[in-house]
């Protein structure tokens, strides 16, 4: 990277930026990821996007107690890993509660993605007269968290955008200055006081997110470089910076529904210690010995993703047969052959094996994370399949757990019952797949599943499911758009908005909440700003009858039109005509987007082999 910066291309090759970003973070050092930062924040964000248009930007202020310049190179780092080029906009110093209490500032009038309010210490220290006491530490923590309150509230209201902030470390410097530990102690409660008060802001909105520092500051180092606190006021380290940076990346990730999905798992020396092949069921171990106990921690681990709604799958070069007998009946396996919605155990290459697994699932790519001990698979993957994310183990289980959750590749902003049910969900893909192969046609396939369809007026319990459809639906995903769960509400709330969900079940079960349509008057016309389906229940005739609904609806209101806009992404393509196929002429258009009419003088009917029920009545 260094060479390329040197020569100017740096700008030219940023594509290749991430896998090498990637290599630092799994086994370089902060000092590695900082110099790479440092290069990387000398670009032109502009240059970057022209030389590669599908970049997208990643617009950012930047606010807190101390000097945070220091951030931005980690945080650079962090966001090309994923592709992203950031345009920082940093405060002056220790301005947060200047920027935040002026409404007409910066913070509130820039279009920004968020706003990072990096707190520290000094927020609750500068409140302190001198000497100070237990209760006068109380008084000055208090009084800091009702104005945060205060400040956050503000900027819900007149702000824009998401607002990230974190708790405060409690520094040694501090509780050291009392020398009986009672009162010590007596600190130590007020301040954990003070952080329970900072996360339960989060609650407030999803708009609002706070990152707890005291996990990152366990694994990442120190709180303070005292030097560098005294004389340049950066006072958290280049070690707790860039682990806050890491995970502002998560965040973003995930609030622009690049969450993954699939987590697929090597079998040897990856869920348990040996090889199959070679040593026999019997020679396998995952929990009966200390190095096995290090397997079946992580299997454990893994376990607990999955009870979140984490696809799990098998991606081994072993025979099949042994392996289901192992993960059936094997004393040391925490997972078990129904923890898997595929498992693939052969001699193909791997990432052959990935597409098929994909394509079964029918998911993309972007949706694995790809879990190996050997350096040559992860390798493989990683040059053939660029979209999968790749996590190489080593030698040594006891950093399984380590590595797979370093990069928290399926944080999501909020947890919704629909995603605890996924897994039970795709293992009935088994069971309707048999049915299909045993019916004679698609047709009678389809007329034998049983498919019933409900569009109804949207909830507000659902804007949490409906929220997260828009953050995590990629393919079937209209325009792009991303809605928190609060704009969500916003919408239902609105008797200009009209916001339908979409649920569906068949003959094998209840599928759930699976799509919605986000619609709004324009003139005499009722206009579709987006529509939305899973793609567990693609090629059920689902979408047609939602929209069938629709256009039945927008009949009986008295509309002249119905209009909607297709906006291409990387990942909708599938679905340019939609619209055409339902009888919607085409208008403006261009490669990247295009506007379609329906007359409503002809609606097309639902799909013979499924039952249609409408619900439009005002929710009470």
């Amino acid at each position: 990277m260094r060479d390329l910066a040197g020569q100017g291309d740096l700008a030219e090759h940023y594509g290749s930026v991430a896998g090498i970003l990637a290599d630092i973070a799994a086994d370089g050092t902060v000092a590695d990821l900082i110099r790479a930062g440092t290069l990387l924040k000398r670009l032109d964000p502009d240059l970057v996007k022209e030389r590669h248009p599908g970049t997208q930007a990643v617009s950012l202020a930047v606010t807190g107690c101390s000097t945070l310049d220091g951030l931005i190179a980690p945080l650079t780092a962090e966001l090309a890993r994923h592709g992203w080029v950031l345009e920082p906009d940093v405060s002056d110093f220790a301005s947060y509660r200047k920027d935040l209490s002026d409404t007409t500032g910066r913070l509130y009038t820039g279009s920004f993605e968020a706003v990072l309010c990096v707190l520290d210490a000094q927020a609750v220290l500068d409140r302190l007269p001198g000497p100070w006491t237990a209760s006068e530490v109380e008084a000055a923590a208090s009084d800091f968290g009702t104005e945060l309150e205060e400040l956050t509230e503000r900027y819900l209201t007149e702000g824009s955008g998401r607002l990230v902030l974190n708790t405060i470390a409690l520094p040694r410097s501090l509780t050291h200055q009392v020398i009986d530990h009672a009162t010590r102690c007596q600190i130590g409660i007020v301040w954990r006081e003070l952080n329970i008060r900072l996360l339960r802001l989060a609650a407030r909105s999803d708009r609002i997110a706070v990152i707890d520092m005291e996990p990152l500051m366990a694994a990442s180092g120190p709180l303070s470089d005292a030097r560098m606190a005294q004389y340049a006021k950066m006072r958290l380290s280049d070690e707790l910076l860039a682990a806050y940076a890491r995970e502002v990346a998560h965040l973003l990730r995930a609030f622009r529904g690049r969450s993954r999905k699939v987590l697929v798992l090597d079998l040897d020396n990856t869920l348990w210690d040996g090889i199959l092949g070679d040593d026999g069921p019997d020679g396998i171990t995952a929990a009966s010995t200390l190095r096995g106990e290090a397997f079946g921690a992580f299997q454990r681990v893994v376990r607990q993703l999955a009870s979140q709604g984490v696809l799990l799958a098998v991606c081994s070069k072993n025979e099949e047969t042994p392996v289901l007998q192992v993960l059936s009946a094997h004393p040391d396996m925490a997972l078990r052959q129904q923890d898997f919605v595929k498992i693939v155990a052969n001699w193909q290459p791997k990432d052959a094996n990935l597409r098929l697994i994909a394509q079964d699932l029918d998911l993309g790519l972007d949706s694995f994370v790809f879990v190996d001990d050997s350096p040559a698979e992860c390798g493989l993957v990683a040059s053939t399949l660029p979209q999968v994310a790749v996590v190489g183990l080593n030698d040594e289980p006891a950093l399984h757990v380590e590595r797979l959750l370093m990069d928290d590749w399926f944080a999501t902003p909020r947890l919704t019952d629909e995603d605890r049910r996924r897994i039970e969900g795709y293992h009935t893909l088994a069971a309707r797949r048999q049915l299909r192969d045993a019916a004679g046609s698609a047709e009678s396939y389809l007329r034998d599943l049983g498919v019933t369809v409900t569009v109804s007026r949207a909830k507000g319990f659902e804007a949490e499911r409906l929220s997260q459809l828009t953050l995590r639906t990629n393919q079937f995903n209209l325009t792009g758009e991303r809605l928190s769960a609060a704009e969500v509400t916003t919408r239902c709330a609105d008797p200009e908005c009209l916001v339908l969900s979409v649920r569906s079940a068949d003959r094998f079960g209840d599928n759930g909440l699976i799509g919605a349509i986000f619609a709004r008057p324009r003139g005499s016309a009722l206009h579709i700003d987006n529509m939305l389906l899973s793609c567990r229940v693609f090629d059920r005739g689902v979408e047609t009858a939602a929209m069938v609904s629709l256009l039945t609806h927008a009949r009986a209101l008295g509309r002249t039109a119905v209009t909607g806009t297709y906006r291409a992404t990387e990942r909708n393509r599938r679905f340019a005509d939609f619209y055409p196929t339902l009888g919607f002429t085409r208008g403006d258009s261009t490669e990247a987007e295009a506007e379609f009419r329906h007359s409503l003088e002809e609606v097309p009917g639902v799909p013979d082999h499924l039952q249609l029920a409408n619900d439009f009545e005002e929710p009470s």
